[in-house]
């Protein structure tokens, strides 16, 4: 048995086995007995703590939901700005695969834990939040009736989630991370200048 684990909280160090062994090999190689052998711990341990692979994967998202929606907190209350949202996101992105391979797998998941949807539902807020920044200057392009925040809110959540994926899985180059929110602004003002012209 491996000597890595020493002290401390078990089931912190079996999450922390199960991202570093999502960030080498991705979810489908994962399992309880794989996460104990990196842990140095006995392979019932991570039965004991999670029962199962989806309550493992299930405690990863979590701590991925909580550390993703710090991040867009601390962005929001420094600038509230949109831009700074989205280059957070990707930024965040770009830095956790381990995280991003579980957050948005709800397949995976044990999606009625209330700490999952408590940390999913913290960051959403925070990102419906942004989205909703500027909402009355574009306003104008939408019906009445329409649910113009939620409309918008996806439209952002879109736009920033498939700019990280393509990234992060090399369908465009890495340089349109470094300038983040940059890049987030160069998009939204190509999507707005489309958004005002004929399309019949």
């Amino acid at each position: 048995m491996s000597d890595r684990y020493h002290h401390g909280s078990l089931r912190e160090e079996l999450i922390r086995s199960a991202v570093e062994l999502i960030d080498e090999t991705g979810t489908a190689a994962v399992s309880l007995r794989a996460v104990a052998t990196l842990a140095g711990v006995s392979h019932a341990a991570p039965a004991h703590h999670f029962h199962n692979k989806a309550g493992l994967l299930t405690a990863v998202a979590t701590q991925g939901y909580s550390a993703f929606a710090d991040r867009l907190a601390q962005a929001w209350e420094r600038t509230g700005s949109l831009a700074t949202l989205g280059a957070t996101y990707l930024r965040f992105g770009l830095a956790h695969r381990a995280y991003m391979e579980t957050m948005f797998r709800p397949e995976l998941l044990n999606n009625d834990d209330m700490e999952l949807i408590a940390a999913r539902n913290r960051a959403r807020a925070l990102l419906d939040r942004g989205a909703a920044d500027g909402e009355h200057a574009a306003r104008s392009r939408f019906e009445p009736g329409d649910d113009f925040s939620q409309v918008r809110s996806i439209a952002a959540w879109s736009l920033v989630h498939g700019l990280t994926d393509l990234i992060r899985t090399g369908n465009l180059p890495a340089s349109y991370a470094d300038a983040p929110e940059e890049t987030i602004r160069r998009l939204t003002e190509s999507l707005a200048e489309l958004g005002h012209v004929p399309t019949d």
